[in-house]
Formats: C-alpha cells, sequence, structure tokens
C-alpha cells in the first residue's frame, strides 16, 4: 500500500489502474500527465490521482542520460476508495473524505502547508503496521480534505472512456497519442503502431474505448487548449496551433464540440470566476 521508490529515473509508462494514487515527489523534476493536465513537476510535489485517470511521470532528458540510481525519489500509496468498507465510507462523519475521493477523478495537486507536513507523514506510514498505518492514513486523508489549498489538474473536456480494456494495443495508442498530440497525427500511423489497417483499427479503437479516435484526440487537445487558455500566454490562434489543430476555424468547432462554448467565451467566463 505505501511504498518509497528510487530510480536513475521515473518509469516513463502512460498506465491507470483501479486504485487511487497519492504520489509525494521528494527527488527529480520533469513533466508531469494527468488526464489532459500537463505541467512540470518538481520536488515537494504532493498529488492525489483518481480511480482509472492516466498518467505519466516523464523526467527530463538528463536523467535518462545520466542514468544514476537514486536520482528519482518519491513516496506512493495506492488504495482502494472503499479500503475501509463502502459501509464505512458512507458514514456522516467520512464525508469530507468521500467527497475528497470523489473531486481527485480530476487529479488534485496540494499547494498549502501539508505539503510541507508531508515527507514526515510518508515517512511514519512507511514504518508503521497492521492498524496503526491504517490509522494513520485516515488521518492524513481527513486532513487533505480540509485542505483548501489546492487545485484541480484534468479539465472538463478531458473524459476518460469508462470502459477500462486492460488492452496493451489500448495502452500503446494512448501512451502514443498524449506524446504527439501537438502535430498533425494520420490515421494510418496510429493504425501502423497496432499492425491494424485503418478501417479495422477505427472499428477497434471504438469498440474498445466507446469513442472514435478522431473524438479522443480532439478531447486531449481541447483539454490542453483550457490549460493554456487559462495561462493567458498565447492568443486564441497561437493555442489552437500549439495543440494541433490546424487552424483557427477547425480548432473553434472542435473547442466548441468538447466544451459546448467557443474558445473566447471560455476565456471570458473564466476570467470572471477568478
Amino acid at each position: 500500500m505505501v511504498a518509497k521508490h528510487s530510480y536513475p529515473y521515473f518509469l516513463d509508462v502512460w498506465h491507470y489502474h483501479s486504485e487511487l494514487e497519492l504520489v509525494y515527489i521528494t527527488k527529480s523534476t520533469g513533466t508531469r500527465f494527468i488526464g489532459d493536465n500537463i505541467e512540470q513537476f518538481k520536488e515537494g510535489d504532493l498529488i492525489l490521482i483518481g480511480e482509472n485517470l492516466p498518467h505519466l511521470w516523464q523526467n527530463d532528458p538528463e536523467y535518462f542520460k545520466d542514468k544514476k540510481e537514486g536520482s528519482a525519489e518519491a513516496f506512493s500509496i495506492h488504495f482502494n476508495k472503499f479500503f475501509a468498507g463502502e459501509n464505512f465510507m458512507k458514514l456522516p462523519e467520512m464525508k469530507g473524505v468521500k467527497g475528497l475521493l470523489d473531486r481527485a477523478n480530476q487529479g488534485i495537486k496540494f499547494t498549502g502547508e501539508i505539503k510541507n507536513q508531508a515527507f514526515g507523514i510518508f515517512n511514519e506510514l512507511v514504518e508503521l503496521e497492521g492498524v496503526h498505518k491504517l490509522l494513520k492514513l485516515m488521518r492524513f486523508l481527513a486532513r487533505l480534505s480540509e485542505e483548501k489549498d489546492y487545485e484541480v489538474l484534468s479539465t472538463d473536456g478531458f473524459s476518460f472512456p469508462l470502459h477500462i480494456t486492460g488492452d496493451d494495443r489500448v495502452d500503446k495508442v494512448y501512451s502514443f497519442t498524449f506524446n504527439n498530440f501537438k502535430r498533425n497525427i494520420a490515421l494510418e500511423e496510429v493504425a501502423e503502431l497496432v499492425h491494424l489497417n485503418p478501417t479495422a483499427f477505427c472499428r477497434y479503437f471504438k469498440k474498445s474505448t466507446k469513442k472514435t479516435y478522431s473524438k479522443f484526440l480532439n478531447e486531449i487537445r481541447v483539454g490542453y487548449a483550457c490549460k493554456l487558455l487559462i495561462e493567458g500566454r498565447l492568443n486564441i490562434s497561437e493555442v489552437g496551433y500549439e495543440c494541433g489543430f490546424n487552424n483557427l476555424s477547425n480548432f473553434n468547432r472542435q473547442f466548441k464540440n468538447v466544451m459546448d462554448i467557443s474558445p473566447s467565451e471560455y476565456l471570458k467566463k473564466h476570467k470572471k470566476h477568478r
């Protein structure tokens, strides 16, 4: 359940699992992918990842060149939502913790004082045994549920397929897409990854994920566009090209298909609530 990891670099594999995961980075830097959220990570980051939410930790290039053992270190806790029993989580006293675990479906980054306490808490959890470990985890989750300083990571524009297949070919397509969505991706190129012709691939992908590949790709691009629009460093046209759309009209159309509003309306709405 609780582990301390030490590697030359983190395993660069796009993956997901049925358990929630609480991660504390103690050493190394790189890029973090959670749902459609793509950000830099660093020492001291405390992240809660929800059930079946795809994620990847990709260290900076120098970690792969040097390959020094112990260059990338982190604590992690994997746990089932109902690790203390489904009825237990329905108790009124557990309302806050249940709300925290529900919010984790989009990924949560904690930014407040709890970050400074996390290292000590994880170290204690590694050493504790039996019921003492369980009680410590419960208190930790209760503390996190009260935390006001946090960021939700993955946007509403990202909709991961609810039908999790565990199919290596689907995983391969997901990983390829997240690493290449900023450029033009030909259907033939993706189909070749899983040794199918384009027609067979389209049929296979839709059966496996309950959506077309183009819809999946556009959701990834639009989710990233939401992040760029909020950051405000690029104008709308620049955001569209940066996310892999070949022209502004196509960007506007696909953004509205996913978000139900245009990029400019999304930007105004966000500014209004800041």
